[in-house]
Formats: C-alpha cells, sequence, structure tokens
C-alpha cells in the first residue's frame, strides 16, 4: 500500500487545524486507498502542547490513518539515533542545525522529511498551523486530492487528467516530483500595514526581496504581486496544471513533495529568517522537474500573537533577516538556473554536491551590500515611526550581528547538504513502527 506523510510543524496553538487536517488524511486514505501518517511536529509550549495531546487523543479512527504527535523530547531523541547511525561528523553540530533553540522554518520541514523516510513514506505534504481549507457547497476542499493523484507518476501518463498542459515535452518522462497551490486570504508575509502608511516606503522594502537587473516595470509588477499568493476569489472548481512549477505560485502551507526531492537535499536551517524554507521549489523549477499547479489554494490568516508588541519585534526581525539573506539566496538560484537539468544524476535525481557547491560559493560573498540594505531598512522604518521606529532601534543595535548570521546560515547549510545523503539512509535504516513514533 502507498505510505505518505501529511505533516503539520508548529509551535503555537492549532487544534482547529489538526482536526481539519484529521478529516483530509482520511478523505486522502478513504480515496486513493493510501496509508496517510498524520505528523504533528510540536515545538509548543506545555500548556498548548497538552491541549494538543487531547486534540489527538480526541480524533476519531479512520481507515488508514496513523496519526504521529511528537514533541522536542521525541524529536531529539530520534535524531540523536539516526545522526549517530549516519556516521556524519559532528553530530552535535547537526543535531543544532535540525533542531535549533530558535524558530527556523527550514529545520522543522527537515526534521519532517527524516521522520517521513524512516516510516517508509514516499512523499511529504506541508500544511501550516495559521492556514484554513477553502469549502464548496460545505465541503472542504482538500489539496491532498490532486497530491495523491499526481505526484511521482510519470509527466506523461498525467498529462490527461490535468486541466491543461504547459510541460515541455522533453520532460514528459520524468516523474511528478511536486504539486503545490497557493493561499488566498491575509499576505503571507505581514507588510500590509507597511502599505496602507506609505506605499513608497512599501515598495523600497519590498523592492529588498527582488533580484538585481529587473527593469524597472517588471520590479513594480513583482512588488505588487509580493506575497499576496492567489488573492482572494474562492474556490469554485478544480484548475489543474501541468507544468514547471514557478516558486512564486506555491506556497509552503500547501505543498507536496515526493522523496526523490527531499531524499536529496535539505532545506536551510537558517534561523529567525522567514522565506528560508522555499529552497527546494526553486531547485524542483530550476532542475526541470515536473510539477501540478492546483487552485485549491489555503485560507491564510494571521495569528493574534503577531499582532501584539512582542510578536510584532519578532515577526520584524525575521523578516530583516530574510532581506539579508537575499543576496545570498539569489545567488544560489542563479547558479542552480544556470546548471538547469544539469543538476540531475543519470537516474534523474537531484545532485546534492552541485548543490552544496553553490551554496558554499553563495556564503563568500562580499557582505557589503548588507549594509546597504540594513540603512534601507533603518531609514524606512523610522519614517514609519511608531512601533517601527522601536523596531528600527532595535535591528540598528543588532544589525551587524543578524548579518553575519546570515553569512553563517549559509555555510552552514552548505555542511548540512553535504551531511544530508547519509542521514537520509541513516533514517531509513532506523526506520518506525506507529508505535515508536504515536
Amino acid at each position: 500500500m502507498r505510505r505518505v506523510c501529511l505533516t503539520l510543524p508548529t509551535h503555537r496553538a492549532c487544534p482547529e487545524t489538526i482536526r481539519a487536517m484529521a478529516a483530509e488524511a482520511a478523505e486522502g486514505a478513504r480515496r486513493f486507498r493510501a496509508e496517510v501518517h498524520l505528523l504533528i511536529l510540536d515545538s509548543s509550549e506545555a500548556p498548548v502542547l497538552a491541549e494538543h495531546r487531547r486534540t489527538v487523543a480526541a480524533l476519531p479512527p479512520a481507515p488508514g490513518v496513523v496519526v504521529h504527535h511528537l514533541d522536542e523530547t521525541a524529536q531529539r531523541d530520534f535524531l540523536r539515533e539516526v545522526l549517530a547511525r549516519s556516521g556524519a561528523a559532528a553530530p552535535e553540530r547537526l543535531l543544532d542545525l535540525m533542531l535549533p533553540s530558535r524558530v527556523s522554518y527550514g529545520a522543522c520541514t527537515n526534521r519532517a522529511f527524516l521522520f517521513a523516510e524512516a516510516l517508509g513514506c514516499e512523499s511529504l505534504h506541508r500544511r501550516d498551523s495559521d492556514s484554513r481549507y477553502q469549502q464548496l457547497d460545505g465541503t472542504p476542499v482538500h489539496p491532498l486530492h490532486h497530491e495523491l493523484a499526481a505526484l511521482g507518476r510519470p509527466a506523461a501518463e498525467v498529462a490527461g487528467q490535468v486541466s491543461r498542459s504547459r510541460l515541455d515535452p522533453a520532460c514528459a518522462h520524468r516523474p511528478v516530483a511536486l504539486v503545490g497551490g497557493s493561499f488566498v486570504g491575509e499576505m503571507s508575509v505581514d507588510v500590509a500595514e507597511i502599505r496602507r502608511l506609505d506605499p513608497l516606503v512599501y515598495e523600497e522594502v519590498i523592492g529588498l526581496s527582488l533580484p538585481d537587473g529587473y527593469p524597472e516595470i517588471w520590479r513594480a509588477n513583482l512588488i505588487a504581486e509580493a506575497f499576496r499568493g492567489a488573492g482572494t476569489a474562492p474556490f469554485t472548481g478544480d484548475l489543474t496544471t501541468l507544468t514547471t512549477v514557478s516558486p512564486t505560485r506555491v506556497d509552503m502551507c500547501n505543498v507536496a513533495l515526493a522523496r526523490e526531492v527531499y531524499g536529496r537535499v535539505p532545506l536551510p536551517p537558517a534561523t529567525d529568517t522567514i522565506g528560508s524554507d522555499y529552497f527546494l521549489l526553486h531547485l524542483v523549477h530550476d532542475a526541470r522537474l515536473p510539477g501540478v499547479l492546483h487552485n485549491r489554494h489555503i485560507v491564510n490568516f494571521h495569528t493574534g500573537g503577531r499582532r501584539s508588541d512582542q510578536g510584532f519585534l519578532a515577526y520584524q526581525l525575521r523578516f530583516t533577516k530574510f532581506l539579508l539573506a537575499t543576496p545570498y539566496l539569489h545567488a544560489v538560484y542563479a547558479g542552480t538556473a544556470a546548471a538547469g537539468a544539469s543538476l540531475l544524476d543519470g537516474d534523474g535525481g537531484l545532485r546534492s554536491s552541485a548543490v552544496a557547491d553553490l551554496v558554499r560559493e553563495s556564503a563568500r560573498l562580499d557582505p557589503v551590500e548588507n549594509a546597504g540594505r540594513l540603512d534601507v531598512v533603518d531609514r524606512s522604518y523610522r519614517k514609519l515611526g511608531g512601533r517601527y521606529a522601536e523596531a528600527a532601534d532595535f535591528l540598528a543595535a543588532h544589525g551587524e550581528r543578524l548579518a553575519d548570521e546570515v553569512r553563517q546560515d549559509m555555510a552552514e547549510f552548505a555542511v548540512l547538504i553535504d551531511a544530508w545523503p547519509a542521514v537520509v539512509r541513516a533514517a531509513a535504516d532506523h526506520g518506525l513502527s506507529a508505535r515508536d513514533v504515536a
């Protein structure tokens, strides 16, 4: 029986999301006769963790669905065993990259990759805690339907079952490596207030997230579309496209990847850096691996914690680190775009060594550019005033450290890529039963 992993990494209260994902898992298992492992990787504080345990315990049993809810202690124990088994150098250093003390969007998903491998799953399907499913005529619209229908199958077979195909025929023999959609509702990055306060400041700050060299008219369009997902139009019917999926059309709350992708290359384990978990979307696109883009967009919303003063400051830190990381990431993406299908080996799998070389080279970039980026953020936030000026004070006091961290994050990412194939094999050899991780 086909075995897949539907995962929810979380560090905040989300009992409604857990219940909704359990229903998605049950539907997927029933329709596709699959064994769906619902994997909840929980980094929440004790009261929230206890609430989640009660939620999981109350889930109705569903044929073909196995639920795993792991706190950080259980995750750490598993990782220690796998890293020791892998024979990789400096396992404690790798453990810190896999389970850092600070928020890391890439690291939490990397842990899910390894658990999926240990469970014998052939794909990983990720959702987020701050999202909900759309409905059509009172019925939830689940992305898992399209993910299980296409992922891992030769693109030529999938071509007749999608609404349209825009895939280069030369890629039709390759299996579908990614299936994804976007979101509707609030922007994925909480910058709407900046746009409302001062559109010109918004354009200058968001412009820092774009690669250099775009004509001004293109930059204006990209800034206008940035972080907006699929807008606000509700779901009225399925539209699926077989293509090499643009990373800008997929959100990490609504994506599925074949193990042939994440089994070769992990995500950047950067801490306090939004957007760092989109790396594999770029890699799949640039390597010309087929994907399916669908319109079962998930509803995005911002939690109350992000609106608090403490949450606001934490988010501005993560957003600024993302802006500082973009020169390094764009350097890598330029290299992967130039490499194209040469990123693949003779078996059609990603060559992790080629990716590691590009990441390692990016870490050697001149850091002077980031000093200028910090100046733009500082000037812009002080112009906005209020709590943005307070954030500017914080960022000014820590800016040099943040710039150093971003550069170090890329160097550490290269180290993790080097070790990743051995770590993945160790996870698979370790194996897990339902009892081990329930």
